[in-house]
């Protein structure tokens, strides 16, 4: 019987319907153990957030400083698979999400294990994906796959809708928007990776380290956004080592930084993102094949293709 760890943290429950899903045909095959670890702050973040709380984590999101989390129950379980489900804070993973990545916990179970990185957010997760990576491969564990679902709607109209239901919990479709977050279908169809997991496993295909669902659309990068994710980063970066240096978290005097940063997203939103948008499309238009490369290397290991879809889907 082969054992599986899955490690999450989830604000709103989201990230839970989609693991339920997931994970569902591995359940019912009945021929795995499956540990299951919810991260938990030791001061618990909100859901629905307040507006300076939200803003106050990300200089301590962006740097990957780990908050204090409740120790996981010790086990001497030597897991063949571990899945680890997380959200996307400012482009990084979530403070409780790294937390868990450098504990003692994850250095002892995760090294040298295969990895499948399960992501649930708004339509940005390239650049916190590339820091997980860095994080799993500081502890020794093996990248596999990369499982990637967004909220439905365009990017202009997740823009209102996504932070509406963080910042309120009003989820419910308005003004002829959709309803936030992932699509019911959405989530339904993730049961199509449990399946390609569950073959795999029984392939023995985890052992040498090889993608088990390739072929299953698991990622599909949006490569009119992979210049906004670096620039926006580097923003967060500097930004965050500024507000750092001059308070902490939860202070009072962070408050005025977080305004004087709010003001300057705002600034360039309005002036400087219309501009670069007009200029990566030119951009993308000269180096189509330097942005094809770009987008494939950032979609590993998994990748976007949808060969066995059918197969998985009708099973």
């Amino acid at each position: 019987m082969k054992k599986i760890l899955v490690v999450s943290y989830s604000q709103s429950g989201q990230l839970n319907e989609v693991l339920h899903s997931m994970l569902a045909p591995l359940s019912e095959a009945k021929c795995y153990e499956i540990v299951h670890r919810t991260i938990k702050p030791i001061k618990a973040y909100p859901f629905p957030w307040d507006f300076w709380t939200f803003m106050g984590v990300f200089p301590e999101a962006v740097a990957l400083e780990p908050c204090a989390i409740e120790p996981f129950e010790a086990d001497e379980n030597v897991y063949d698979v571990v899945i680890l489900a997380y959200q996307v804070w400012f482009l990084s993973p979530s403070i409780p999400i790294t937390a868990f990545l450098k504990s003692a916990y994850a250095k002892e179970k995760l090294a040298n294990v295969p990895v499948i990185t399960v992501i649930g957010c708004r339509n940005m997760w390239i650049m916190a994906q590339e820091k997980v990576k860095m994080l799993l491969n500081e502890i020794g564990a093996k990248l596999i796959d990369n499982i990637v679902l967004v909220d439905q709607g365009s990017s202009l109209a997740t823009f209102i809708t996504t932070p509406r239901w963080m910042l309120t919990g009003k989820k419910e479709a308005f003004w002829g928007l959709p309803k936030a977050g992932i699509s019911e279908a959405e989530i339904e169809r993730a049961s199509r990776f449990g399946r390609a997991i569950h073959q795999g496993l029984q392939n023995d295909e985890e052992k040498r380290f090889k993608p088990l669902c390739k072929g299953l659309g698991a990622v599909n990068v949006d490569e009119k956004l992979i210049r906004s994710e670096k620039i926006g980063t580097r923003s967060f970066t500097i930004w965050g080592k500024l507000i750092r240096a001059f308070s902490k978290q939860g202070e009072l005097k962070r408050h005025a930084f977080i305004w004087l940063y709010t003001l300057f997203l705002v600034a360039m939103i309005i002036t400087v993102v219309p501009l670069n948008m007009l200029i990566q499309t030119l951009y993308r238009k000269i180096n189509k094949t330097a942005v094809e490369k770009e987008k494939a290397f950032y979609e590993l290991p998994s990748g976007s293709d949808t060969y066995k879809l059918k197969e998985f889907l009708a099973s």
